[in-house]
């Protein structure tokens, strides 16, 4: 029974390899599909440069920064006014009918008004640095770039947050008013407990969308850098396998990341599971 629940999960990976392999054999092109040892040469030497892009490693930090920084705005503004809007009625009649919309429009239709409003400036221009390493890093930080993750990562985590606070138990909330709780304790201990898990699918789903936008993010004139750069500018060279180790590489990260949340899930509101089962 181990060796099977070990084994079901290596199944579909098994047949990709395999798929990939014999594709490869086959169509004998290495700009349609380059052998897998070339791709595992790349993922293998991670801090090698890549034909004048900088490394992978490099370009993958570069990027894991763009799409923190832009998610955590998400995060920041998207949770705190979903509380507010799923708990008091008023702010959701006043907000959802406008946010909405804004909801449809893709973050790639950003991408012009975005560019008039930030051009290239970054958090070296909001610092005033000039000169020096730490104004490589800081230019690298392109607000345009950073809008375009926000907008994609904001709505998924909005609308979780709203949905679970508005399926908050209502005899719950009454029970503590009743025994005399006031609302930041209510807020405090009922409502956002209650609320997080839907708030961390929200999270992990704005998390995902994020990764999604940050190739487009890295299209933007001033990019220089970035894993979503790297894999567009390998395309221009017919260079596919680094364009397949690039995608790989942010599979990985993300999957790591999405790990997390599932953990934390799992270890802090599976009593949530139990009671509703």
């Amino acid at each position: 029974m181990k060796f099977f629940s070990f084994a079901v999960p290596l199944l579909a990976p098994v047949l990709l390899v395999l798929c990939w392999i014999w594709m490869a054999a086959r169509i004998a092109n290495q700009v349609i599909l380059p052998p897998m040892d070339q791709v595992l040469y790349i993922l293998a030497h991670p801090f090698e440069d890549l034909i004048s892009m900088g490394s992978l490693t490099s370009n993958l930090l570069v990027s894991l920064v763009r799409v923190l920084l832009g998610y955590a705005s998400a995060v920041a503004i998207a949770i705190p006014l979903g509380v507010i809007m799923g708990y008091y009625g008023m702010v959701f009649k006043a907000f959802n009918g406008f946010l909405n919309l804004f909801r449809p429009i893709p973050p790639l239709a950003w991408v012009p008004l975005v560019m008039a409003w930030f051009g290239i400036s970054s958090l070296a221009t909001m610092t005033g640095v000039e000169t020096g390493q730490w104004y490589v890093y800081l230019n690298n930080i392109k607000f345009s770039m950073l809008f375009i993750i926000f907008v994609g990562a904001f709505y998924p985590i909005l609308t979780a947050t709203i949905h679970g606070v508005r399926s908050v138990n209502a005899t719950l909330l009454d029970s503590a008013r009743v025994l005399g709780a006031g609302q930041s304790q209510i807020f405090r201990k009922i409502l956002i407990p209650a609320a997080m898990p839907a708030i961390i699918t929200g999270m992990r789903i704005g998390l995902g969308i994020a990764w999604m936008c940050l190739v487009s993010a890295e299209m933007l004139p001033g990019s220089l850098s970035g894993i979503g750069y790297m894999i567009t500018h390998a395309f221009t060279l017919a260079s596919t396998d680094i364009v397949i180790a690039g995608m790989i590489s942010i599979g990985c990260v993300g999957a790591l990341m999405d790990m997390v949340f599932r953990r934390v899930e799992k270890q802090k509101f599976s009593w949530q599971r139990q009671t509703n089962s």
